[in-house]
């Protein structure tokens, strides 16, 4: 019963009342296809009924109101856990694969339109449906290693025969057909929608709608149009009846999109389900059946009258009362058609309509350290046409090896262009590494577009570098240089603040090596060193730190070096300490009365 009802609803029911009997036997058998869509549709993307006659061109929709496959997914679920698995079997279960480059294709663009416009919450599910009944999944993934088909996917020309009637918009470029367009790769485009929403999802260098990363990236931000939050039933319903406006395309799309919601699985490239049953299947005669025929609004026309006589009503017993034929009813008067109003085009986010990012700063970008880059990178944000697009936001990334940052520290930044399309990075300064880095510039919500910029630093240099005036240097051994070591930096007259600048002791004007021995300095941790690094303050002076004589007297040369090459000599005396005078002897003093210094004589005992 179910199966026979799926066939209904796909060739088309031949009354209400069949359809609104085949409606509720699905809904009753727990069917995930048959959601029904939102009785408010409001916002211009109003639903067209199986009843309704589609509008005569393609605007406003991404596909043109192409064809497209009306199989509907198995009534059992993927094996996914809390699911029943008592539902019956109408396909086998790979009607849950995906080929493996088409669902990386689908993740991909969710992840990047997630990160870009979080509020649309693109679900890839949704491209898994909506690519379902537009190729079947490319074909069952026939695609090549970077995601193009093997074969173009064209769908009919839209001569208005069955179809929309569009004339050609692409000169064949991607339909190969120069009078007419047809829809075009695995999302089914037409070819002016594909000018204004195409992708280089691959960053291959080409927009290409028969590339699966490319379609898939491009439906997604399409899907995400006029700020729609896809959470919500109303905007997913008008999301899906923007890329075919059709009340059985909106079924069959979401149909697939609960089914893939509840489990999916991989499988190769190539090996995918293909469907059959597009709705521009022919009909009983090898007549076309338009796709978008009107159901009519009274039930199954019966046989007509043969001609053959009627038999003659039965005559009724005594008694019974007479049963009197009711005389016709008055016929109602056919209903008009609702007429449906134009579908309101998407808006086209700014970052959708740019092509391409050109620089504007001319010649590289340069700074010494510690100073602010005399240029900002600067980019064009341009159309197809080469026209300026305004609104677009513009992220510039510092990359590679460098302290350099923008103004506040940030190593990335946002600018939004104005009318000229010009987005101007804030201030950049240089740290201090020397060398080269790059300044990359990407539109953000289309990454295929960028511009990249090298930036270079380089030390700042001095062209002079004097001694400021001082006394002669010179110390005795063991004690320090009393005098004050002070230089001054500049360049091209004028102050060299930042300038770095070598102190070495050497052994003489011509020696390249520091000395051994002889004055030295005392570096943070109380070492022992003969060779310093400073750097000029603001003024462009350095200021030695104390010099100590050493052990070992002789001449020595304190020699300054800039960078940039420039340096001056300074004469370091070291002496020996003075030698201390031997002290003079004293004389012995006499301890005797007399002067004579003798003992004095004992008198004689004849006395």
């Amino acid at each position: 019963m179910s199966a026979h009802l799926g066939r209904r609803l796909r060739k088309g029911a031949t009354s209400g009342a069949v359809m609104a009997a085949a409606v509720a036997a699905l809904a009753a058998s727990q069917a995930p296809e048959m959601i029904p869509p939102p009785a408010d549709n409001a916002g211009g993307d109003r639903a067209i009924g199986a009843g309704d006659t589609a509008p005569p061109s393609g605007d406003g929709s991404a596909t043109g109101d192409s064809p497209y496959y009306t199989v509907l997914p198995p009534l059992n679920t993927p094996n996914k856990p809390g699911t029943s698995t008592n539902l019956p079997v109408i396909t086998g279960p790979a009607e849950a694969g995906i080929p493996a480059s088409v669902l990386s294709a689908y993740k991909r663009a969710e992840q990047s339109i997630r990160s870009t416009d979080p509020g649309c919450n693109l679900p890839w599910q949704l491209l898994a449906g909506i690519g379902k009944v537009e190729s079947g999944q490319a074909r069952g993934g026939k695609v090549d290693a970077n995601g193009t088909t093997l074969k173009p996917i064209l769908g009919p020309v839209l001569n208005g025969v069955g179809f929309a009637n569009i004339s050609d918009t692409d000169r064949g470029a991607y339909d190969g057909d120069s009078t007419h367009d047809r829809a075009v790769g695995p999302m089914q485009f037409i070819p002016s929608t594909w000018a204004t929403w195409g992708q280089d999802a691959n960053s291959d260098g080409k927009r290409d709608p028969n590339n699966i990363y490319d379609a898939a990236q491009a439906a997604g931000l399409y899907l995400c149009a006029n700020d729609r939050n896809l959470a919500l039933k109303a905007d997913l319903d008008r999301a899906i009846l923007s890329y075919n406006r059709s009340r059985e395309y909106l079924n069959t799309v979401t149909s697939w999109f609960e089914y893939y919601k509840r489990g999916t699985h991989q499988v190769p490239d190539g090996t995918g389900v293909f469907p059959v049953d597009r709705s521009d299947d022919r009909g009983r005669g090898n007549r076309p059946t338009p796709p978008f025929s009107p159901f009519p609004t009274s039930p199954d026309p019966k046989p007509s009258d043969s001609g053959a006589p009627k038999p003659k009503p039965k005559p009724t017993r005594p008694g019974e009362p007479s049963k009197v034929t009711p005389p016709p009813t008055k016929p109602t008067t056919p209903t008009k058609p609702p007429v449906t109003p134009p579908t309101k085009p998407p808006t086209v986010p700014p970052a959708v309509r740019v092509d391409r990012l050109t620089t504007v700063s001319t010649g590289q970008l340069t700074a010494t350290t510690e100073s602010v880059f005399t240029k900002a990178p600067t980019v064009a944000a341009l159309d197809g046409s080469g026209a300026p697009v305004a609104g677009v936001t513009v992220r510039f990334e510092i990359t590679g090896t460098t302290d350099a940052r923008f103004s506040g520290g940030a190593t990335t930044v946002t600018v939004t262009s104005g009318s000229a399309g010009i987005a101007a990075a804030p201030a950049l300064r240089a740290g201090e590494k020397t060398g080269a880095f790059t300044v990359r510039a990407v539109v953000v919500g289309n990454s295929a577009k960028a511009a990249e910029f090298t930036a270079t630093v380089t030390e700042r240099q001095a062209d002079a570098l004097a001694r400021v005036a001082g006394d002669p240097l010179s110390a005795t051994t063991g004690t320090a240089f009393t005098q004050p070591v002070q230089a001054k930096a500049t360049l091209k007259g004028a102050v060299a603040a930042g300038v770095l600048v070598e102190a070495k002791v050497v052994v003489s004007a011509t020696a390249t090596e520091e000395s051994t021995e002889g004055p030295y300095f005392k570096n943070a941790a109380g070492d022992t060193v003969r060779t310093l690094v400073l750097k000029t303050d603001a003024n462009g002076l350095i200021s030695l730190p104390e010099l100590l004589a050493g052990d070992k007297a002789g001449e020595y040369v304190l020699i300054l070096t800039a960078r940039g090459g420039v340096s001056t000599e300074i004469k370091l005396t070291v002496t020996a300490p003075a030698a201390t005078p031997t002290p003079t002897p004293t004389p012995t003093s006499d301890p005797s009365p007399s002067g004579t210094g003798s003992p004095e004589a004992s008198p004689s005992p004849s006395a």
